[in-house]
């Protein structure tokens, strides 16, 4: 049965590419009716933090993609020494005494790396019990059979035939001197324990995978197929970091910025992946129908904010952020509306239910993120418009004096009328006749002094929303800044 997992170690946040690798493990179980298992790998126990727990669960939790089994790698070292021992007794691990790569008697691969110390590896058993025996500190190490002169090889879903010679691996720690075990060891006997069919991790780990095979193998095991994910990149090249390349790589940043998790799962779906339509915009059910590793691309994905970012929309990729908006358009208005609640109610403003849904229909084409809704629509929200320009007032080919007669008359007219779409349709344009004004000429006085900008949802629609003791509170603020 088809088995994944996804194995982040909580030495920090929830990373884009860790959350990418997650996202692809998923779609993979899902695609094929198989397993979807999370393991923490917390066996470093000096790097873990419980921060960085919670970090990978909220964000985890946040795309909102289920998993079937759960496990905590420092629960099953028991497993671990059992399978380091198994190699053991087998004669292809070797204690080594010494410090870690000390000694003059190392010896280098073609590449100048430490391969092993000969002394170690050669001690006789009896030496190496005796030793042991007497409570003297060892890391156990891999005996490779490099003196067989022959190559590991696996074939990897995505990057094809792999192959490297024996001899330019180094005898590589199982268990450390305290008799942890080592990221490689306690990944393969989890992996192999826990029946894992089909690997699919980042291609910085593509190197590792020769010591994994070599694991495997001498452990009794068969090795599964491996998938290597191109890594994520900034516009530069390099890869994404945290200290470099600050929140943009995490999480988080994405869900407080107001992205939808199905849309952000949408993106990170396309940085490595296509489908063979080479569409863009794919519900979570069409990705899952879709997704294959045969899609995988070899090169790096660059994901593209601007450095340094100078506003809060150059942190994101403008596929992301596309992306985004197609999906909160594709919400039912009241979906979307719900998004929008807890947006509104964090930033301290109290909006009846009905309201909030009229001004998410006003507002739905004019925001990528649910965040935009603040500063996209904070003339419905607030009691007092920010300061803005008087001269915005003034309508196009016109001049104060046009602007004050119109928003007099809009005072005048506008307590006679039903707030209702038709009724100020109807009563606004008499008015802009009457004063031999163009109706756009009428209209932007208005829909600055109500909204404090040019640029706001239609006239009528938003007048209605706002109300009428606003509008007229704030026609006549606007009058007071003309005089």
């Amino acid at each position: 049965m088809l088995r994944v997992r996804f194995a982040p170690s909580p030495t920090g946040f929830l990373h884009v590419g860790s959350a990418r690798t997650f996202i692809f493990n998923w779609l993979f179980a899902r695609r094929n009716g198989g397993t979807m298992i999370l393991r923490l790998d917390d066996t470093d126990v000096e790097r873990n933090t419980e921060a960085s727990v919670n970090s990978i669960f909220e964000g985890l939790r946040w795309l909102a993609l289920n998993w079937d089994e759960e496990y905590k790698q420092s629960e099953r070292l028991n497993l671990h020494r059992e399978v380091a021992q198994a190699i053991f007794s087998k004669d292809m691990a070797y204690r080594d005494f010494t410090p870690a790569h000390a000694g003059e008697a190392e010896k280098s691969g073609t590449q100048g790396t430490w391969l092993f110390n000969p002394d170690t590896r050669n001690m006789s058993k009896q030496e190496s019990d005796r030793r042991a025996a007497t409570g003297e500190p060892f890391a156990l190490r891999f005996r490779v059979p490099r003196e067989q002169n022959g190559e590991v090889r696996f074939n990897d879903a995505v990057y094809g035939e792999q192959t490297k010679a024996l001899a330019d691996i180094e005898d590589f720690a199982l268990l450390r001197s305290d008799g942890m075990p080592t990221y490689h060891l306690a990944s393969c006997a989890d992996d192999a324990d826990l029946r894992i069919s089909h690997i699919i991790r980042g291609q910085d780990h593509l190197s590792n995978t020769f010591k994994h095979v070599l694991i495997f193998e001498a452990a009794g095991f068969k090795p599964p197929q491996f998938a290597h994910l191109p890594l994520l990149v900034a516009p530069d090249g390099t890869k994404l970091s945290k200290r470099k390349h600050g929140p943009v790589v995490s999480v988080t940043t994405y869900r407080d910025a107001g992205f939808l998790p199905e849309a952000f799962i949408n993106f990170l779906s396309l940085l490595g992946w296509s489908p063979k339509n080479d569409r863009e915009f794919l519900p979570l059910k069409e990705l899952t129908e879709l997704f294959s590793l045969e899609g995988i691309n070899r090169a790096n994905a660059v994901v593209n904010f601007k450095e340094p970012a100078v506003t809060p929309e150059d942190t994101f990729d403008p596929k992301a952020l596309w992306l985004n908006g197609e999906h909160l358009r594709a919400l039912p208005i009241e979906a979307l509306c719900d998004r929008l609640v807890p947006v509104v109610s964090d930033a301290g403003y109290c909006v009846s239910p009905e309201k909030l849904l009229a001004i998410t229909r006003l507002l739905r084409e004019r925001i990528r993120l649910l965040n935009e809704v603040l500063a996209v629509g904070d003339f419905f929200f607030v009691d007092q418009l920010p300061p803005y320009d008087p001269g915005e007032l003034i309508p196009q080919k016109g001049d104060k004096e046009m602007a004050l007669r119109a928003l007099t008359r809009a005072r005048e007219v506008l307590p006679t009328l039903e707030f209702k779409h038709d009724s100020l349709d109807h009563g606004l344009r008499a008015a802009a006749q009457e004063l031999g004004l163009k109706a756009g000429q009428m209209f932007q006085p208005i829909r600055v002094a109500v909204c404090g900008k040019k640029n706001a949802p239609p006239l009528f629609e938003t007048l209605e929303v706002v109300g009428k003791p606003k509008t007229l509170e704030r026609i006549e603020q606007a009058i007071e800044k003309l005089q």
